[in-house]
């Protein structure tokens, strides 16, 4: 993991270079519609209030938890025995990249969905209730986590949540031979480079010309910075759109010309 300092010189580069969450310039009609309809899309939807209410009552519980970590594990929490609060703190994805989870698949509508990394489950919560007919596969290591997450889908009264615990080698493809195809992907979990490009390719296999491919902590470390730059540079890949903290990627061959984007949000 970077540095606190090399991360803040890394953001601000990306600020200083990325287009403008206007959309001033961008020449592709799909990436300023995107832009348009749900990176700036300020409506406050009922799931909003609902889910951040039990984020806040995550961020206060004192509860603690013993942890199994099979991926790069925590820098900031290294321990087993957890406190549940401070896990929340450093691990649940922040509001505004959750609620934009949960507008992309609002406007994308995908059948299938998968989470690599459930943790509490506030970034699965919201994806499944912006698509409560989609089928939601959400993988977590620690048992004891996907315990709680469990405890906030049936507090929020969803259902079409599937959560399946253990190694993600372990798991991913029992889940993949269970899906025809997959639609939308969160990767948010072992956060190293090898890892994260196997899990790619592992998704291309079931890829769909609407399928999009989303990775958490693109430039969180050296190693996810030179996964993030394989996938982008992958035939396969026509379209990436890189928000510094989070990146995305779709693989529909309509899109003739392969393009990047860099954009602030």
């Amino acid at each position: 993991m970077y540095h606190s300092i090399t991360l803040a010189r890394k953001y601000l580069h990306h600020y200083i270079h990325a287009a403008n969450s206007k959309g001033h310039g961008i020449h592709s009609p799909f990436v300023f519609a995107f832009i348009k309809e749900i990176l700036n899309d300020k409506k406050t939807y009922p799931a909003y209030q609902e889910i951040e209410i039990l984020r806040k009552a995550l961020l206060q519980n004192e509860s603690t938890i013993v942890v199994e970590d099979f991926g790069a594990g925590s820098a900031i929490l290294p321990t087993k025995e957890r406190v549940i609060r401070k896990m929340a703190a450093s691990s649940l994805k922040p509001r505004k990249y959750a609620q934009l989870l949960f507008r992309m698949v609002k406007y994308f509508q995908p059948k299938t969905i998968i989470e690599l990394g459930t943790s509490f489950g506030i970034s699965t919560a919201y994806m499944a209730k912006g698509k409560p007919d989609a089928t939601v596969y959400t993988l977590e290591g620690s048992k004891a986590i996907a315990d709680i997450a469990r405890e906030q889908f049936k507090k929020l009264q969803i259902h079409n949540i599937q959560t399946v615990i253990g190694a993600f080698d372990d798991t991913l493809p029992t889940v993949l031979q269970k899906s025809a195809t997959i639609d939308f992907v969160f990767i948010d979990g072992n956060h190293r480079k090898d890892p994260t490009i196997a899990y790619f390719l592992a998704f291309l296999e079931k890829r769909t010309n609407d399928t999009l491919i989303i990775f958490d902590d693109i430039h969180w470390s050296a190693g996810m910075e030179e996964a993030w730059a394989f996938i982008v540079a992958h035939p396969a890949v026509t379209l990436s759109i890189d928000l510094f903290f989070i990146g995305i990627v779709w693989v529909n061959p309509s899109f003739l010309v392969k393009q990047h984007f860099s954009i602030r949000f």
